[in-house]
């Protein structure tokens, strides 16, 4: 017996969008950000997520929150979203059914560390995924050849 609606994954992608149930995703899989500017800093942030409904749970309206937070829990960023999967003529009784949605912020970060996105489904965290932000350092040009 199913457990309920879950989360099968949460992806960060540089830009990620969904057309008829498929998913493409631009620079996608990433766990780790440089910032090449000074902080605080706005980095973009698309988050693909795959939803997994049960049969009995179809036709059914759901909430999907996505939340930032900083490694010691802070929320800094929050994404809402309702979502209702049906179920398409001619399916066998019992499957269940899958639904991919992206979402898209611009991030203002204030320094780098360690973030996550925390996935929540009417209220109940289900899933989440950890990411470092990171100072971008800039190398140092080489110094030219002293004159004798």
């Amino acid at each position: 017996m199913n457990e309920g609606v879950a989360i099968e994954w949460l992806m960060l992608a540089d830009a990620a969008q969904v057309v008829g149930n498929k998913l493409y995703v631009l620079g996608g899989g990433w766990d780790r950000y440089s910032v090449n500017r000074p902080f605080p800093a706005t980095i973009p942030l698309s988050v693909a997520v795959s939803i997994r409904v049960p049969w009995h749970e179809t036709n059914q309206r759901h909430t999907l929150t996505l939340e930032v937070q900083r490694d010691e829990g802070q929320t800094i960023h929050q994404m809402t979203g309702q979502f209702e999967v049906g179920r398409p003529p001619g399916i066998p009784q019992g499957i269940d059914q899958r639904v991919q949605l992206t979402l898209t912020a611009s991030l203002k970060v204030d320094g780098p560390g360690i973030y996550r996105i925390l996935g929540k489904i009417d209220d109940q965290e289900k899933a989440h995924t950890p990411f470092t932000i990171v100072a971008r350092q800039t190398a140092t040009p080489p110094k030219p050849p002293q004159q004798i």
